[in-house]
């Protein structure tokens, strides 16, 4: 299911006194958050008018938060993004959650947890038995966002208690 915001990172602190926050990119690069001119914090709009990168962080200055006080009341909160802001072929882990899927036919489960492996990522699904499905295309049929479905092929040893 499309989600109206994506969770993209953390305030982890401030930057300096001209009111910057230090944001831990939850993306695939502390860079991809530099392509976006606004968020959301805490259930309010934002514009953003400077993001650069310093390090594995992000360094984010937003319209009407100038001091350095402004910047601490931000601290611990969540930045999300605007998912219509992303292009449509990137799917999140988030929006994953709760999808049914289906094999030769079937309902097998519904993905329940998305783990993430340097290789790959791997799909929890669970529905009279769990599996666990590689998040590659030999095993990932088709992902139908707007159904909330998707097809696999399942090949022996994805399911949880085989041995």
């Amino acid at each position: 299911m499309r989600l109206q915001f994506v969770e993209a990172g953390e305030i982890v602190t401030t930057h300096g006194i001209r009111g910057e926050v230090k944001v831990l990119p939850w993306l695939d690069s502390p860079e991809d958050l530099c392509d976006f001119d606004r968020c959301r914090i805490a259930g309010r709009d934002y514009v953003i008018e400077q993001c650069r990168v310093q390090k594995t962080c992000n360094l984010v200055k937003l319209a009407g938060i100038d001091t350095m006080e402004d910047a601490q009341a931000m601290h611990g909160k969540t930045l999300e993004l605007y998912r219509e802001d992303i292009d449509d072929e990137v799917i999140f882990a988030a929006e994953l959650i709760g999808m049914a899927v289906f094999c030769d036919g079937r309902q097998i489960g519904e993905i329940t947890d998305v783990l993430d492996y340097p290789g790959n990522s791997v799909y929890v699904v669970k529905g009279e038995y769990e599996y666990m499905i590689p998040a590659v295309n030999a095993f990932i049929l088709s992902t139908d966002m707007e159904r909330n479905e998707m097809q696999v092929k399942l090949i022996e040893g994805m399911r949880a208690d085989e041995n």
